[in-house]
């Protein structure tokens, strides 16, 4: 069965005892989040509003309800702020 290839950049690996790289099945930014917790205790409550994360080339903020298909490539990237 494929899961989603999930990519972790910037600090997210100090959380994960350097883990960048791994494969989950989530049906969405939500899911994904909460499955990367139960992994990885060290992940902050309030990581979402650190986070932009892009689903197959698309960029998401704040939509915890994308979809993530189980051929996705999710990237986790520092949220970009803007001014």
């Amino acid at each position: 069965k494929r899961q989603a290839r999930i990519v972790l950049t910037g600090n997210l690996k100090l959380y994960t005892g350097g883990v960048t790289e791994l494969e989950l099945e989530s049906g969405s930014i939500r899911s994904l989040l909460r499955d990367l917790r139960r992994q990885f205790p060290d992940i902050p409550e309030d990581i979402e509003d650190e986070l932009a994360v892009s689903i197959d080339g698309i960029l998401h903020q704040d939509d915890w309800f994308a979809k993530i298909n189980s051929d996705s490539e999710v990237h986790l990237l520092p949220r970009i702020a803007g001014g």
